[in-house]
């Protein structure tokens, strides 16, 4: 188990326990009360550390290594009935970004997402969770084929940005992601987004479209990352929490703005801490929003994601 800075405390006080435990068992000491107020404290202790997390510690631990990535999320939810495709019948298969059908009981979705590595030889494979163009138009590809056969879509963001390498550019990726917001705004088929890690500007615009958008509290989804946002505007990366301040990322933060539709609570300690308990609420989450979005016919679904989108940010004329 990896601990970030401020779990500290936490990696502590279990280490204590641990230590009661083994003494309890190599001795005929008694230790059971002892080890009870050590996980009261324990308890305690959790529940102030997550409660009162700072928006650059959220973003800390959307980054968590042990947090499930996408397909952890749909091998978990679909079982042995996910089928993965591949290609965007251009260019090549893009690892960074993987689609393909399964199901929900008896119910097919479409499931597109970024998808990072566990090490460094799935990451480089993985290229970061960094998609190229023809990631984007594999993602197209798909909604599209899932809008031909009634299927509803689910997209799983997790992105750290889109791949901002020559070639990408070279091909497209600017329009690649721009073609996919236009094509995602009117696509007739419900789509459900969902924010599981990082949420970084185009790169997660560019499959985040969708008639219902939620967060996972422990994630962030904006323009730039905050050491990017660091860099820029104080020529440093040392000001990294000051930029996660400002750039008001968290999952409530959205909330307040009316940017998403609602936060999927995590178990206590992350994503990472309960996997069983993410999967099952991330699942929980997406058969709640298509029993809101499949009863609507595909005029209204189009036209009610289309006035949500217009609506969103202030203007002064």
């Amino acid at each position: 188990m990896e601990y970030l800075d401020f779990e500290m405390p936490i990696k502590e006080l279990e280490d204590q326990l641990a230590k009661c435990f083994d003494i309890g068992k190599e001795s005929d000491v008694d230790v059971t009360e002892t080890c009870k107020k050590i996980e009261k404290k324990l308890e305690k202790a959790k529940k102030d550390i997550y409660k009162n997390l700072t928006p650059w510690q959220r973003v800390q631990l959307s980054r968590h290594p042990n947090r499930p990535y996408t397909l952890d999320y749909i091998n978990a939810i679909c079982g042995n009935t996910f089928m993965e495709l591949h290609g965007d019948r251009s260019v090549k298969d893009d690892k960074a970004m993987i689609g393909g059908l399964g199901k929900i009981g008896d119910q097919s979705f479409m499931f597109i997402g970024q998808q990072k590595g566990y090490n460094t030889k799935t990451r480089q494979y993985r290229n970061f969770g960094m998609a190229n163009p023809e990631g984007y138009r594999k993602a197209l590809r798909l909604m599209r084929m899932a809008e031909k056969f009634g299927i509803p879509v689910v997209t799983l963001v997790d992105t750290p940005g889109a791949y901002p390498g020559l070639e990408a550019e070279e091909r497209g990726q600017g329009e690649a992601i721009a073609r996919n917001i236009l094509e995602m705004t009117r696509l007739k088929t419900p789509v459900i987004t969902i924010i599981i890690g990082e949420g970084a500007s185009g790169g997660a615009v560019g499959i985040g479209v969708g008639d219902r958008v939620y967060m996972m509290e422990n994630t962030w989804y904006t323009v730039i990352s905050p050491e990017s946002c660091s860099s820029i505007l104080w020529r440093s990366w040392e000001f990294k929490e000051q930029a996660a301040e400002a750039l008001k990322l968290t999952s409530d933060d959205l909330k307040k703005l009316k940017l998403i539709d609602g936060i999927i609570e995590e178990p206590v300690g992350g994503a990472h801490s309960d996997r069983n308990g993410a999967y099952e609420a991330v699942k929980n989450q997406i058969l709640t929003a298509f029993e809101e979005l499949k009863v609507l016919d595909k005029v209204e679904l189009v036209g009610q994601r289309m006035e949500k989108y217009a609506n969103m940010g202030v203007y002064k004329e």
